[in-house]
């Protein structure tokens, strides 16, 4: 008798296990294919973006570059796009520029290798127009809770691709008089250099082309508005100073170095169509 009942208890509990196992099979099975998130809302997806931006240099060291200017951007996907960039700007200068000035000379002194002010000043760029155009790849998205109450969707952003500047320097012929820089001059180059690079044209302006690195968050604040927060590395070919950075006696094409301009960035995104899609 207690045999028969052990035997049917065992039994009893083979069973049930089998039906929890094939239950849980039936739930795997029934989830695997399915979406990650249901009723997931498209923030990007096949949308233009236009964002009207601010953004400063944080790591000038003559003059801050500071403007205003424009983002537009296409989302392929939840992941990739395409987008360009441009601003105008006006320049500042720095603080190392005011504790410069107050050690130059007032008047100009060709016996000494210290520029005066006159010669400081004419000699530095600015950057009146800069931009990129670019790939972004957005790896990373999500949500962000405040209280457990208000939401609020965001994503991380990477971008790579050319950047576009131009620079402009103002050197008056009073102050950039040698004509040759470095070079005999005069009838039969008979005249030596005269080794004196504060009167010898800065060679800091024009346009210049280089790499273009981005990366940045976006934190919408409705389906079709975000803010827009950037770091932006503009890399091209400048000699901020305009002055013989080589130490030769003579300002040349060579005291020209690849330079890193990062700027920071706000802006206000907004998404086209205004309408957002979602997932089934």
């Amino acid at each position: 008798m207690k045999k028969n009942i052990l035997l049917a208890a065992v039994g009893l509990l083979a069973i049930a296990g089998a039906e929890q196992q094939a239950e849980a099979e039936r739930r795997q099975n029934s989830l695997s294919g399915d979406v990650a998130v249901r009723h997931r809302r498209l923030l990007v997806k096949n949308r233009f973006e236009l964002a009207p931006l601010f953004e400063s240099t944080i790591n000038a060291d003559f003059r801050h570059i500071v403007g205003g200017g424009a983002k537009l951007e296409y989302h392929l996907g939840d992941m990739l796009s395409i987008g360009v960039i441009g601003v105008g700007s006006t320049a500042i200068d720095t603080g190392l520029v005011k504790k410069i000035l107050p050690t130059l000379e007032r008047d100009t002194n060709n016996a000494t290798r210290e520029p005066s002010v006159a010669e400081f000043n004419a000699h530095l760029n600015s950057m009146p127009f800069h931009g990129a155009a670019y790939v972004s790849l957005t790896p990373w998205y999500g949500k962000l809770a405040a209280f457990s109450q208000a939401y609020v969707a965001f994503d991380f952003y990477f971008q790579a691709g050319v950047s576009y500047a131009i620079l402009t320097s103002d050197c008056p012929t009073t102050i950039c008089s040698d004509p040759a820089p470095g070079m005999s001059s005069g009838p039969g180059g008979m005249n030596p250099p005269d080794n004196n690079p504060n009167n010898d044209a800065p060679l800091n302006d024009g346009s210049r082309l280089g790499l273009y690195l981005g990366g940045g968050i976006h934190v919408f604040l409705s389906d079709f508005i975000a803010l827009d927060l950037t770091v932006r590395d503009y890399a091209f070919s400048d000699n901020p100073s305009g002055a013989d950075f080589n130490a030769n006696l003579a300002v040349t094409s060579d005291d020209s170095r690849f330079l890193h301009h990062i700027f920071f960035g706000v802006g206000i995104s907004i998404m086209f169509p205004t309408t957002v899609k979602r997932t089934n």
